[in-house]
């Protein structure tokens, strides 16, 4: 085998893992989204059969000796070629420490969690989900274990999700923003609040959709790559390639704002992963470097670009015409001030900007504690209400409205929380670095996001996983990550939408 025969090779391998991880994919978002409620059984062995495919072809001696053979000749390689190998010499090295029959097993537990985590949320009973998180739980020490015996369980995870996050650097950045908010929230507390009343009521399905599909074409998703269903916890998943992305969504009738935010979050994930170079379609390089990066973008859009005054002022023409009852009298200042109301509350994903770190926070914590040894899964709801309580003054009426609402545990991502509060920090920075050559709120109000897309594109998107996050935010920011310019960007909005300092 000469080089330019493994480079091809390099590519066919590629290729064949991506179609691997289409089908995978297929079948977990169908599982997700249309699926009858009693298939999951069916889709596990599905499951099962091609990820003991996958793990084969991944770990086989012809592709350990073809990646081999390309990284002792990496001087000979391009930069993309370079990080090819050396991602999927991670991930096989990672997976040849991981016995087959337990990785197997794994995938097929995740399948049974998911549909089981569906039933015990509907029915609000933590019990029947418990024996199957405690798996999940037991399952993600173990596998930390094999794969780096030496790190700590959860600082293993911790960093698979956004390389060099640890225990430590959450604690601190954690401890920061706490130092902050907490007060903040309080003043916010004691002030008159601000009205929410346009965006409750009675909000048809059928015209929220609509109104899905305005916002899709506002921030610049195009249809004939990125789909949109609904789902009871509103995700992003790429199918394949960059090529093929699916957002989802969840309508409430009463608050037009849940599908409205979920769609534009989404669609922030789904924007970075399209944005990838096309050449990197079908390889280890397309879509988001990690997960943090990931939440910045869809954090960014959601928030920074989707709760700004000049957000409201280029939606209001289309909420008037879709819900004129509710939006016919409303004015900018009024859909600004209702999407922008910081009040504790149950949701993490309805929360408020100012609050919304308080909800990652609990979950870190309880992970933090739960992959310790220290708190039991059994005990999971008891301290979820407790911690609810004492960080935000809530009650938490049920296990729907509290251990059971977030749909991660069930897929086995322990360790990600942390990274919607970074991604959120990372989004205040890159708009501070934005703001240098664009000017963001004009884009916004004449309803061309096209100038900050191509911002986007240029410094982010289209590098997909050849940089790693670290050296990402180094080429983007020319600085080190600052959690205080999240901070002040929170008291700014917090300034402008209540006139308290």
């Amino acid at each position: 085998m000469n080089l330019d025969e493994a480079k091809k090779e390099l590519m066919s391998l590629q290729e064949k893992i991506a179609a691997y991880g289409h089908a995978l994919g297929l079948i977990s978002y169908d599982g997700a989204t249309t699926a009858p409620k009693k298939t999951a059984e069916n889709r596990g062995r599905s499951m099962g059969v091609l990820s003991e495919e996958l793990y084969k072809l991944q770990t086989g001696e012809e592709t350990v000796v073809l990646l081999e053979y390309l990284d002792a000749n990496k001087k000979d390689l391009t930069q993309e070629e370079a990080r090819m190998v050396w991602l999927l010499l991670k991930e096989i090295r990672d997976l040849q420490k991981l016995p087959m029959d337990e990785y197997i097993a794994y995938q097929k537990l995740l399948v049974e969690a998911d549909d089981v985590w569906h039933r015990a949320k509907e029915t609000s009973d933590f019990a029947l989900f418990e024996p199957i998180l405690e798996k999940i739980f037991e399952t993600s020490r173990r596998f930390a274990g094999y794969l780096d015996p030496e790190k700590d369980p959860y600082d293993y995870w911790l960093n698979e999700f956004e390389e060099g996050l640890s225990r430590e650097k959450c604690d601190a950045f954690f401890g920061t923003l706490k130092a902050h908010l907490v007060p903040l929230i309080k003043r916010i507390s004691e002030v008159p609040q601000v009205s929410d009343a346009c965006i409750k009521g009675d909000f048809p399905e059928d015209k929220q959709e609509k109104l899905s599909y305005f916002l899709m074409k506002l921030i610049g998703l195009d249809p004939d790559h990125v789909g949109l269903s609904t789902t009871e916890h509103p995700f992003t998943t790429s199918l394949g390639s960059h090529l093929d992305e699916r957002i989802t969504t969840h309508y409430y009738r009463e608050d037009v704002s849940f599908s409205m935010f979920s769609v534009v979050h989404e669609g922030g994930h789904a924007l970075y992963d399209t944005g990838s170079r096309d050449e990197y379609a079908f390889t280890v390089l397309d879509g988001g470097v990690s997960m943090g990066i990931h939440e910045s973008q869809s954090r960014f859009f959601e928030n920074i670009l989707g709760r700004s005054r000049a957000f409201a002022y280029v939606i209001q023409p289309e909420l008037r015409k879709l819900f004129p009852e509710k939006f016919s009298h409303a004015t900018v200042d009024d859909i600004y001030k209702a999407v922008n109301k910081v009040q504790p509350s149950l949701i993490r994903t309805e929360a408020d900007e100012v609050t919304y770190c308080l909800h990652v926070m609990i979950r870190y914590e309880l992970e933090k504690r739960v992959m310790a040894g220290e708190l039991a899964v059994h005990d999971l709801p008891a301290e979820w209400n407790r911690l609810y309580k004492e960080y935000l003054g809530v009650d938490v009426p049920d296990d729907k409205h509290g251990v059971l609402q977030d749909s991660h545990w069930s897929g086995g991502m322990i360790g990600y929380f942390p990274s919607y509060a970074f991604g959120s920090a990372y989004g205040a920075q890159f708009l501070q670095k934005m703001k240098e050559t664009v000017e963001v709120d004009r884009c916004v109000a004449e309803g061309d996001l096209s100038p900050i897309r191509n911002w986007l594109r240029e410094n982010i998107w289209q590098y997909g996983c050849l940089y790693k996050p670290s050296e990402l935010l180094d080429r983007v920011l020319g600085e080190p990550f600052d959690p205080m310019v999240y901070v002040a960007y929170l008291e700014n909005k917090v300034k402008d939408v209540y006139g308290i300092d």
